[in-house]
C-alpha cells in the first residue's frame, strides 16, 4: 500500500560532527577492533540503495502483518512494520498513525538504517504536520566511518533538534577506552552547527576534559572557530602553547591564525591564508616573533662565538631581535598548455632555520630558495620563463657562497620522431646571472643551444641508438668578470664555445627459464655499451655560473657530460662497458636478484676541468661501479653499492643496506655508508643507521633509531620509544636526542602523544617524526613512493615544532 506517512528525519548529529575531526592524513587502523558492531546488521533489512540526496524524489513503501482502521481516521499497523524509501529503512513492532492530526507512534524494537548509520530505539512518536519527532532510548552505529553511541532521547522540530544524555566513541560498547558524554546537544541543520552543554571526555572511567559549553560543526561546511591546541614542554622554548583559530572568510578562501606562547621566547603569531579559484590556488604562510627572548638570553654567548678567531663568522649573520618568516606558494593556469607558479620564501636572519627546526635535513640547508615563472608543456615540447633568488640560511657562511641567481631564465626543449628511423630535438636556454654580492662576484648572460638527431633502432632483444649533437654556448660578461677570467691576457666580454658530440648506446637482452629452490624464474643477461666522443675545447676563459662536477655513479656511466650546467662540456673519447643480470620470479614478477657492474674506458686524457688548474682525467679505466640487491625471502632483502678505483687501489664508495619485515607491522632497517673524495683522497662521510619498529604484541611495539657518524664520532639522532595501540586509543612515548645546530650541539626531548581514534590527539606529533626517521614505519613506504605533491622549497620551509 502507499501510505501518507514519511520516514523520520534522522540527522547524525554529534556522531558525524565528532568523527569529522579525525585526522585524514592516514586512514585509522581498526585492525584490533572486534568484528561485531555496536548495532548488529538487521537480518531482514535490504542493503541501502542510493544516496541521501535521492530521498526527496522517492516514495515510501509500507508493509506489515495486519492493518486496522480506528474511528477518527487512525491507521494501526501491527507486526513486522517496515517502511522503506531509497537508502532508508525503518522497522517496528507496531505503528499507529492519525491521518487527521498527522500524529504517529512507533513502538517496540524500533530499528532504522540508511547509508550512513544503523539505530535501535525503544519508541518513536511525533507530529508529521508540525515536523516534530521524538525518539527514546537510542543506540546508534555509524557505517561510513567508525563510531557508536547512544542517547536517552532525541527530539527534532523541523531543522532544530536536541539530544539528551548522548554519548559517542569509536570503541566497542563493552570496552570503552574513551567516550565523549554530553548532558544536552542542540542541533541546527540549517546553520550546520551543534551546541554541546556539560560535555566530558573520559579515558576509561576517568574524566580528563570537561567543557561546560562548546559549539561545533555537524556537516562538511567550513566554519570559524577554535581548532585543537598543541601543548608541549621543551628546554629551549619552555612551556609551549599553540592555539589555531580558523576563519572561514568565504567559500573559496580562508585563514588560520595561530598565536603561540613560548614562556622562554615570547609570543609568536603564525598566519596561514589559502585561496582557491577555478584556475588556480595559493597559500600564504607568515610567522612573526617580536623581541625573541632567545636573542637576548644568548646574546653574549653568540657574540663570543662570532668574534672567536677560530670561527670569524660574519657579524651580520647574528640573530635579529624580531624574528619572522614569509612564504607564498601558488599556481595559476593560463590555458591548457601554460601555468604560472611561484614559491617565494623569506627568513629574518640566517639562524632562523636552525632555531625553528629540529630535523637534520632542514638544518643542513644553507640557503632558502625562491622562484617564480611561467611554464608550458605540449606533446613534444616544454618551456619556461622564470627567475629565482637565494637567501643565506647558514650563519657560519658568508653571502658570497650563495649561487648566482637567474634573473631571468628562459628554456625550451623539443623532441619529435620523424618517420620510422629518426628523432630530432633541441635543448635551449638563455639566462642572466647575478649575485647578491655583485662587487665580489660579478655576473653576465649566457645562451646555450644543443640541437641533436638520433636514430633509435631496436627489436625485442636488442637496441642501438646513435646520436649526433652540436653544442654552442655563448656569453656576454660584465667587465669585472671578464677581467678576472683573463688574468694577464686580453679580457673577453663575449667568449663562446661550440663542439660536436656523438654517442652510440647499444644493448642486448638475453633471458632463460631457470628453477631455483623449487620456484620458476626468468634469468636475464643485459650487456650494454655506450661510446662517447667529444673533441677538446679550451674553456678556461668561460665563467662558472651554475656548473659543478657530477657525482660518479651508475647513471654517470651513460651521460654525455660529467658536469652539471652548461659552463663546462667534457671532452671525451671513451667507452662504457656494463652488464646487468636479474632473477625474476615467474609466479608474481618479483625480482629475486639484481646485479650490475660497469666501468668506463678512457682512450684519451680528458683535459676539461672546472677550473684552469683542475687535474686532468687521465686515460685508462674509471672506478668500477657495482650495485646489487637480493631478496633472501619475501621478508628479508639486502642491497649493496660499491665503487673501486684501480688507479688508487681503494674504494670511493661503499654502501650496504638491509631490511627485514616483522609480522604485518614491524620492520628493521640497517645501513652503512662510506664515500671518499676521489680527487684528493679525503673521507667525506662514514655513517651507520639502524632504525626499527618491533611489535611485542598486537598492542605493544618498540621504536628506535641510532644514526651515527663514524667519521666524526658523533651521534646524529637517537630515538627510543614505546607504542601502545588498541581498537580506539593509542599512545606513543618517545625519547629523542638529536643534533640541533651546525656546531654539533645536542638537544634532548621526551614526548608523549595520546590519540583518541576518530576524535583527535593530544601532545606533539610524534607519529610524523617517526615516519621520517624509520623507513617503512607505515609499511606503504617500502617502495619509496614519493608524496603525492612534491613542491620546490619544501626542505627550506621551517617546522615550528619544539
Amino acid at each position: 500500500m502507499r501510505p501518507v506517512v514519511r520516514l523520520l528525519p534522522l540527522p547524525l548529529c554529534i556522531a558525524l560532527s565528532l568523527a569529522a575531526h579525525a585526522d585524514e592524513d592516514r586512514p585509522e587502523n581498526w585492525s584490533l577492533c572486534p568484528v561485531q558492531d555496536a548495532v548488529p546488521v538487521f537480518a531482514n533489512a535490504p542493503s541501502p540503495v542510493g544516496s541521501p540526496e535521492d530521498r526527496a524524489l522517492q516514495d515510501t513503501d509500507l508493509a506489515c502483518d495486519s492493518t486496522e482502521g480506528v474511528m477518527g481516521g487512525t491507521v494501526v499497523c501491527q507486526g513486522n512494520v517496515t517502511l522503506q524509501r531509497g537508502d532508508q529503512f525503518l522497522q517496528a513492532d507496531n505503528l499507529r498513525f492519525d491521518q487527521e492530526s498527522s500524529q504517529y507512534a512507533a513502538e517496540g524494537n524500533v530499528r532504522y538504517q540508511d547509508s550512513g548509520m544503523r539505530m535501535v530505539a525503544q519508541s518513536a512518536h511525533g507530529d508529521q504536520t508540525k515536523d516534530i519527532h521524538q525518539i527514546d532510548d537510542v543506540r546508534y552505529q555509524l557505517i561510513e566511518r567508525r563510531g557508536n553511541g547512544g542517547a536517552d532521547s532525541i527530539r527534532m522540530e523541523g531543522t532544530q533538534g536536541a539530544l539528551m544524555g548522548s554519548t559517542y566513541s569509536t570503541c566497542p560498547p563493552d570496552d570503552r577506552h574513551w567516550e565523549l558524554r554530553a548532558n544536552r546537544i542542540d542541533i541546527d541543520t540549517d546553520s550546520g552547527f551543534g551546541t554541546a552543554r556539560n560535555a566530558t571526555i573520559r579515558v576509561g572511567k576517568v574524566p580528563v576534559l570537561y567543557v561546560p559549553w562548546f559549539r561545533f560543526p555537524i556537516d562538511d561546511r567550513r566554519v570559524t572557530g577554535l581548532l585543537y591546541p598543541n601543548v608541549s614542554q621543551s628546554g629551549r622554548n619552555g612551556f609551549d602553547w599553540r592555539q589555531p583559530i580558523y576563519l572561514n572568510l568565504a567559500p573559496n578562501y580562508d585563514m588560520t591564525l595561530e598565536p603561540r606562547l613560548m614562556t622562554k621566547r615570547g609570543l609568536m603569531l603564525n598566519t596561514e591564508f589559502r585561496y582557491l579559484t577555478p584556475t588556480g590556488s595559493g597559500e600564504f604562510d607568515i610567522g612573526y616573533l617580536p623581541s625573541d627572548d632567545l636573542t637576548s638570553r644568548e646574546h653574549d654567548d653568540e657574540l663570543a662565538e662570532f668574534l672567536d678567531p677560530a670561527n670569524r663568522y660574519p657579524l651580520e649573520n647574528r640573530r635579529k631581535d624580531d624574528r619572522g618568516r614569509f612564504r607564498f606558494l601558488g599556481k595559476q593556469n593560463i590555458n591548457r598548455a601554460w601555468q604560472a607558479r611561484a614559491n617565494i620564501n623569506w627568513i629574518s636572519d640566517p639562524r632562523y632555520l636552525e632555531d625553528f627546526n629540529n630535523n637534520l635535513s632542514s638544518i643542513s640547508n644553507y640557503r632558502v630558495n625562491s622562484d617564480i615563472g611561467v611554464y608550458g608543456r605540449g606533446r613534444h615540447w616544454n618551456a619556461g620563463l622564470m627567475a629565482d633568488y637565494y637567501q643565506l640560511a647558514d650563519y657560519t657562511l658568508s653571502e658570497t657562497t650563495l649561487p648566482y641567481y637567474r634573473l631571468p631564465r628562459a628554456y625550451y626543449n623539443w623532441e619529435q620522431s620523424f618517420g620510422r628511423w629518426f628523432t630530432a630535438g633541441i635543448n635551449a636556454e638563455a639566462a642572466r646571472f647575478q649575485h647578491v654580492e655583485s662587487d665580489v662576484r660579478p655576473g653576465g648572460s649566457r645562451i646555450d643551444l644543443k640541437p641533436y638527431v638520433s636514430m633509435p633502432l631496436g627489436g625485442s632483444s636488442w637496441f642501438i641508438t646513435p646520436t649526433l649533437a652540436w653544442r654552442y654556448t655563448g656569453y656576454q660578461l660584465d667587465q669585472d668578470l671578464a677581467d678576472g677570467l683573463a688574468g694577464t691576457g686580453t679580457p673577453e666580454t663575449s667568449p663562446n664555445r661550440s663542439l660536436p658530440i656523438s654517442s652510440i648506446d647499444a644493448g642486448l637482452y638475453f633471458d632463460r627459464h631457470v628453477k631455483f629452490r623449487g620456484d620458476d624464474y626468468v634469468n636475464t643477461l643485459e650487456p650494454r655499451l655506450f661510446y662517447l666522443n667529444a673533441p677538446y675545447r679550451n674553456q678556461d676563459n668561460l665563467p662558472i655560473f651554475d656548473t659543478g662536477p657530477m657525482t660518479f655513479s651508475w647513471g654517470q656511466l651513460f651521460r654525455d657530460n660529467r658536469f652539471s650546467g652548461a659552463d663546462r662540456q667534457t671532452d671525451a673519447n671513451q667507452l662504457t662497458m656494463a652488464v646487468t643480470s636479474r632473477l625474476i620470479r615467474e609466479s608474481d614478477g618479483r625480482e629475486k636478484l639484481s646485479a650490475s657492474l660497469g666501468q668506463i674506458r678512457y682512450f684519451e686524457d680528458s683535459r676539461v676541468g672546472l677550473r684552469a688548474n683542475s687535474p686532468v682525467l687521465e686515460s685508462g679505466r674509471s672506478a668500477w661501479v657495482a650495485d646489487a640487491s637480493y631478496a633472501i625471502n619475501d621478508r628479508w632483502n639486502i642491497g649493496a653499492s660499491y665503487q673501486w678505483d684501480p688507479k688508487s687501489r681503494s674504494e670511493d664508495l661503499a654502501s650496504v643496506r638491509t631490511r627485514y619485515l616483522i609480522g604485518d607491522e614491524g620492520i628493521v632497517n640497517l645501513s652503512y655508508r662510506y664515500r671518499r673524495n676521489a680527487g684528493n683522497g679525503e673521507d667525506l662521510l662514514e655513517q651507520a643507521d639502524l632504525s626499527f619498529l618491533y611489535p611485542i604484541s598486537p598492542s605493544w611495539s618498540l621504536v628506535g633509531r641510532y644514526y651515527y657518524s663514524l667519521l666524526d664520532n658523533q651521534l646524529l639522532e637517537g630515538i627510543a620509544g614505546v607504542q601502545w595501540d588498541s581498537c580506539c586509543l593509542s599512545a606513543r612515548l618517545v625519547a629523542r636526542r638529536y643534533v640541533r645546530n651546525r656546531t654539533g650541539d645536542m638537544n634532548d626531548a621526551i614526548q608523549l602523544e595520546i590519540e583518541l581514534k576518530g576524535l583527535g590527539s593530544a601532545g606533539p606529533d610524534t607519529e610524523s617524526r617517526l615516519r621520517r626517521a624509520i623507513l617503512g614505519y607505515y609499511r606503504e613506504d617500502l617502495y619509496l613512493v614519493p608524496p603525492p605533491e612534491v613542491r620546490s622549497g619544501d626542505d627550506d620551509s621551517p617546522d615550528d615544532s619544539p
